[in-house]
């Protein structure tokens, strides 16, 4: 992470804007299309093999959407952008990343506070969450994406927002490394019983993946 920008006052630091939404998204989109084979493999071994190729592909297009898009856009319309390129990729795990996404575009257009942000990703689980019908347990992407919103609405009094999404990012690791040892009840891992234990949730992971990758954000004047 490089040094703080001197021209950004301290309590605009707290604030995630558009410009930090953007890091992260091209910095989670680098993640993920360098590292497809893994989710791949995962997949082959509790699924269809085809979620990396598909959200590989959704990010490639979503990264050269991101890098055309305008300066002044806000968080919403970034994960906007990142919400239309999976809701036109293929597999179950399109309609599903590209509403999360989508829900996290309905926040405030100026930049976020923390608690902001939690709300943003509370509405957005919980409407991946009613459209899988897919708790805690399951062996989900739900499994990685529920303790990090709750490490993020954990945060008091309210943090700066990479140190809140640090936290969530411990929370999603473990929550998708939790997932090993589950017998799969939704998707397409519960196809395959028994042979998908011992084996990560690839959804999981990317979302691991998806709040790691702030970590990468360089501090940005507001």
């Amino acid at each position: 992470m490089t040094a703080d920008n001197p021209s950004q006052k301290p309590a605009e630091r707290t604030l995630l804007t558009g410009a930090d939404a953007r890091a992260w998204l091209l910095a989670y989109a680098d993640r993920v299309l360098r590292d497809a084979d893994e989710l791949t493999d995962l997949d082959r071994r509790a699924g269809d093999g085809d979620f990396g190729w598909n959200v590989a592909t959704a990010l490639g297009k979503a990264r050269t959407a991101l890098l055309d898009l305008d300066r002044t856009a806000g968080p919403p319309d970034v994960f906007a952008t990142v919400s239309d390129a999976h809701l036109g990729a293929g597999g179950t795990s399109g309609p599903l990343f590209g509403l999360w996404f989508g829900r996290l575009a309905k926040g405030p257009r100026e930049p976020w506070t923390g608690r902001e942000l939690a709300r943003a990703f509370r509405d957005a689980v919980d409407a991946v969450s009613r459209l899988g019908g897919a708790d805690v347990g399951q062996k989900t992407m739900v499994d990685a994406m529920v303790p990090a919103v709750e490490a993020l609405e954990a945060e008091q009094p309210e943090p700066e927002w990479r140190a809140a999404v640090a936290r969530a990012a411990r929370a999603a690791a473990e929550g998708a490394e939790s997932t090993r040892s589950m017998l799969a009840r939704r998707g397409r891992a519960s196809y395959v019983g028994e042979h998908a234990r011992g084996v990560v949730d690839p959804g999981a992971l990317a979302v691991a993946w998806f709040f790691e990758s702030a970590a990468n954000v360089e501090r940005t004047a507001a």
